[in-house]
């Protein structure tokens, strides 16, 4: 006697595809606007997926504000800033 082989798939391994066409797709239409209104109503409730935040990089700001430095002396500015601690009570 050979054995048969039944698939069995739950609705977990099953594609969204398939859960509608076995399980919606049969229903009437007064019950799948029900299910409609349903899950319009769950997802008007959760809270919208949160943005991904990507890992920035300290390089994204070379450059940044480089025209308010132009024309001034970098040890130059520094030598006054020291000068100003000096005077400092």
């Amino acid at each position: 006697m050979r054995e048969s082989t039944v698939e069995v798939r739950t609705t977990a391994t099953m594609t969204v595809e398939e859960i509608y066409e076995r399980h919606v797709k049969p229903l009437s239409v007064a019950e799948r606007l029900r299910l409609l209104a349903m899950t319009a109503q769950d997802l008007a409730q959760q809270p919208s997926e949160p943005t991904v935040k990507r890992k920035r990089s300290i390089m994204e700001l070379h450059g940044l504000g480089k025209e308010i430095w132009e024309g001034i002396d970098a040890q130059g500015y520094v030598n006054e800033l020291r000068k100003e601690w000096d005077h400092r009570p």
